[in-house]
């Protein structure tokens, strides 16, 4: 996900602490500072959102309570924004009721501290979650230098991260769909179908205006949570890549296709409306070009090409 440039010290993490009393601001900054982090402070809400269009911190402690826009609807608005979805917000606060704590957590929190602030328990679970969110953004970097359409997606359907090729395919075949916590109604009820048929199940097909929607399960977590690689399949898409792939015939690729599908051959002949010896010459064909013996081989070669 893309972020400005930072005029601080890249290696230096940076917390962002948001608070609008100047006593609990320089008592965190000094705290922080002292493990060698970067501190940013901001006095509201309002002037939190306006420094986070020129900066993507590491970590933000949020004061719960603050006048005007207090910490929660603060963090809403933040985690609608993509560039800052992916940012950890912990938030300090004096509330200690469950329900305050519930509220921190649905506003997209990951965890609290009361107020007044334990130093070291303040570092400790500032720590824990830089080094969390650090090896999740590798992640998602790491996804998206090799330009993979891929999300992480809740046991409950819910869309937790997104790489920029999965937005451009989720609008491309949802054109009503914006950025947020929800996904699709359609493919939210495929993706919770994969949640509980995997690992017998990893991989769903969803039928869009633009062609279909490979939802394949490349990795699980042990929270539940997936990660999923959207694959938009448009018409003759995929059989224009077996072709120019393997220097195969218009009707040879038809043929691979379907092979790869598992489908027999006769199923084949009935679907391209051409005879069986017709589907086994061109398979002698695909064969030779493969460097293959048999069916599986190919469709295996097949399944390979079009998933890259």
């Amino acid at each position: 996900m893309p972020s400005p440039d930072r005029l601080f010290d890249a290696d230096r993490p940076c917390v962002l602490v948001v608070d609008d009393t100047p006593q609990s601001l320089r008592f965190v900054t000094r705290a922080l500072e002292s493990e060698g982090m970067t501190v940013l402070i901001a006095p509201d809400g309002h002037a939190t959102l306006e420094l986070l269009q020129g900066v993507v911190p590491d970590l933000i402690l949020m004061d719960a309570m603050m006048p005007g826009m207090d910490g929660f609807e603060t963090t809403r608005r933040i985690k609608k924004d993509p560039a800052l979805g992916h940012v950890p917000v912990i938030f300090m606060t004096g509330l200690t009721e469950t329900e305050h704590v519930v509220r921190g957590l649905e506003a997209g929190g990951v965890d609290y501290v009361h107020k007044p602030v334990v130093v070291d328990e303040l570092i400790a679970r500032v720590r824990v979650h830089l080094r969390n969110a650090r090896a999740a953004r590798a992640s998602h970097q790491a996804l998206d230098f090799g330009r993979r359409p891929t999300i992480g997606v809740s046991a409950a359907g819910v869309l937790l991260w997104h790489t920029p090729e999965a937005a451009a395919a989720l609008t491309s075949c949802f054109p009503r769909w914006q950025v947020d916590d929800r996904l699709p109604p359609p493919l939210g009820d495929v993706l919770v179908d994969l949640g509980t048929q995997r690992p017998l199940v990893v991989r769903q097909t969803l039928d869009v205006a633009e062609g279909r929607l490979e939802c394949v399960v490349v990795g699980t977590m042990d929270n539940g949570s997936m990660c999923v690689t959207l694959l938009l399949r448009r018409p003759g898409e995929e059989e224009r890549l077996l072709g120019r792939r393997h220097n195969l015939t218009t009707r040879e690729a038809e043929v691979l296709l379907w092979i790869s599908r598992g489908k027999p051959n006769r199923d084949v002949s009935e679907i391209l409306n051409i005879s069986p010896r017709t589907v086994n010459k061109h398979l002698e064909q695909i064969f030779a070009k493969l460097g293959v013996e048999n069916r599986a081989s190919a469709a295996a070669i097949a399944v390979t090409t079009l998933n890259e």
